[in-house]
């Protein structure tokens, strides 16, 4: 199985009558905090997946959020594909930062590569 695409976004609705259609919205890599640090935010990371013809459509969906080499947080979920098939995973990070800056989600589906996406934490308006 393959990750087509991870990406932060602030609203996902899932498919409704067509499942070739992913309506995906507010994607970002930056976002304002809503206090200044600490402070803990609830992004939702969304992962397309892609199932080849003939692989068995079975997998395990890793997320690690980390920030350097300090792992914040971590998610590990089962899914199910039809072979030659999309399918979408969702995960809610609850990040704390501590001062402001970047956190990598390290995703991956069972042993296979990492796929990386960034998000910084800015400062609010003065």
């Amino acid at each position: 199985m393959h990750i087509v695409s991870a990406l932060f976004v602030e609203n996902f609705v899932p498919p409704q009558g067509s499942p070739a259609r992913l309506d995906l919205q507010g994607v970002f890599f930056s976002t304002v905090a809503p206090a200044p640090v600490p402070v803990t935010i609830t992004p939702h990371l969304v992962a397309l997946v892609w199932c080849p013809p003939g692989e068995s459509g079975q997998g395990i969906f890793e997320v690690v959020f980390r920030r350097g080499d300090e792992e914040l947080a971590r998610n590990v979920s089962p899914f199910t594909v039809e072979p030659g098939r999309f399918t979408y995973r969702l995960v809610r990070g609850e990040l704390t930062f501590d001062d402001y800056g970047q956190i990598v989600a390290h995703c991956r589906i069972g042993q296979g590569p990492w796929h990386y996406v960034p998000l910084t934490l800015l400062p609010p308006p003065a």
